[in-house]
């Protein structure tokens, strides 16, 4: 039997065919982190969430588990990213919902989690780009942040893998929110892109941050050994989509504000294009 399985693999081989492998045993897969995990900004909420935890059925996690189920490799999914967590809310009550960290099981197999921005106010410091003044020190400020965060997010990451030793751990980054460069003439965009709203000077300080904030999350995952996820490693397929720019925008920005839109929590936030960029990041 042994000499016919290795006699009949020559030949498929000969032939070009490559012989089918054993499907993967279904995951067990959990989604942890903040907004960006949840998907505030990207709609389809689901029930109980939206106005606290903008829990999604668009967020990039739930688009993974989505093709995981429909490829019949998914065991189980549990979901319980909320917006505005930091690294210290996974292990704690937040917004009346428990720890999330309590999701995690020995024999869960894969965790995919985005983290870190809230522990360094990143949303505050959106917030001053828009209404005053973020260049300077704010930005310096913000940057002093960053070690303080990978430690955290280390930190973190030890804890998942106590509580899973024996998960895939995939560390989703953020990427770029707005372009450096001047609006592209005759593009419409949103109006947070307009005079007097975010000067030149506070998009490349900006994205001096959002660039700190991918360094800092991808020398953390290397150094404890788990996967990095990043837009930056992807430029293909996110240039030109960033807020200010001419392509489809992958972000929500003042039309976030707009009558029975989320509010100020979805500005800067992925819409559902967004979060499908973000989804075909992720190999599980």
């Amino acid at each position: 039997m042994k000499r016919t399985v290795v006699v009949l693999t020559a030949v498929l081989a000969a032939l070009g065919i490559a012989p089918t492998a054993h499907a993967a045993r279904p995951a067990s897969l959990v989604l942890l982190g903040d907004s960006y995990a949840s998907g505030t900004g990207a709609g389809a909420y689901q029930d109980g969430t939206a106005g606290n935890c903008w829990r999604s059925n668009n967020s990039y996690g739930e688009q993974v588990a989505a093709r995981l189920r429909a490829q019949g490799r998914l065991r189980s999914l549990t979901n319980v990213t909320c917006s505005g967590a930091a690294t210290a809310d996974l292990s704690r009550p937040f917004k009346d919902r428990p720890a999330q960290l309590d999701s995690l099981r020995r024999d869960t197999d894969v965790v995919l989690l985005s983290i870190g921005t809230n522990d360094i106010d990143y949303a505050d410091y959106g917030g001053t780009c828009i209404q005053a003044d973020c260049a300077g020190a704010p930005t310096e400020a913000i940057l002093a942040k960053l070690p303080a965060m990978g430690r955290n997010v280390s930190a973190l990451l030890t804890e998942i893998r106590k509580r899973s030793p024996y998960a895939r751990v995939i560390l989703v980054g953020y990427g770029r929110q707005v372009s450096t460069s001047d609006n592209p003439p005759g593009a419409t965009l949103d109006p947070v892109c307009g005079d007097g709203i975010l000067t030149a000077a506070e998009r490349r300080e900006g994205n001096k941050v959002a660039d700190g904030l991918d360094a800092t999350l991808r020398s953390t995952a290397a150094h404890k050994g788990v996967v990095f996820a990043s837009p930056f490693a992807y430029p293909d397929r996110f240039d030109g989509h960033a807020l200010c720019e001419a392509g489809t925008p992958y972000l929500r920005g003042f039309d976030a504000l707009a009558p029975g839109q989320e509010g100020p929590e979805a500005v800067f936030h992925p819409n559902q294009q967004g979060q499908a960029a973000l989804a075909t990041l992720v190999r599980v």
